[in-house]
């Protein structure tokens, strides 16, 4: 997640969601790794991704944030700071809470208050999911191609889908999940820092 110094708006028009995922797409390109669900809000973004490796994905983001901040300033003549420090990051498990905080993450929109219903807002994978709305970003979520036999079937059971109460208490901790899941995300964590 990172977002707009001071919770400014970083997104005024639809030209600028767009300007930011071709540089998401063209970025990508360059430092591989698995986009499984965004959202892209007015002062903030959400990436839930894996890596190839650690250091491709942080040249990534910064390459991203620092083209997005000079598109910016050359339309809206920004002074000062633009993104309000390093981009933040947490750990979450390859086990039924990923998909979960997926979708957690496409619905910031409806908890904003912007929309609705989440598939009234272009700027997330959300219709991805839902209902099969091409997005070449967008690697597919592992768990997502378990959940029926076709796509459709698939799509149903991804709207149908309930954010449980772990995923809301536990959105802003640093390892997302339940106490089992962070006890296993932070052992990961701490043996992969210790093989490097």
């Amino acid at each position: 997640m990172t977002r707009g110094n001071n919770r400014n708006t970083i997104f005024r028009f639809g030209e600028d969601y767009q300007y930011f995922l071709e540089l998401i797409k063209k970025y990508k390109a360059e430092h591989p790794f698995d986009l499984y669900h965004y959202c892209l809000m007015p002062s903030h973004i959400h990436l839930l991704v894996q890596t190839k490796k650690a250091l491709d994905f942080s040249i990534f983001i910064k390459r991203l944030n620092l083209a997005y901040l000079h598109h910016y300033k050359r339309e809206y003549g920004w002074i000062g700071h633009f993104w309000q420090g390093r981009y933040k990051s947490k750990a979450v498990g390859k086990d039924a809470y990923f998909i979960q905080c997926g979708k957690y993450i496409e619905l910031n929109p409806v908890r904003a208050g912007i929309v609705k219903e989440p598939e009234n807002y272009q700027y997330s994978s959300y219709r991805y999911y839902s209902e099969g709305v091409p997005d070449h970003i967008i690697t597919p979520d592992f768990i997502f191609e378990d959940m029926g036999k076709n796509d459709s079937e698939r799509q149903r059971r991804y709207r149908e889908l309930v954010i449980d109460q772990v995923v809301k208490e536990s959105y802003n901790k640093d390892v997302w999940g339940g106490d089992q899941q962070r006890y296993r995300e932070k052992d990961k964590v701490n043996r992969k820092l210790n093989k490097v």
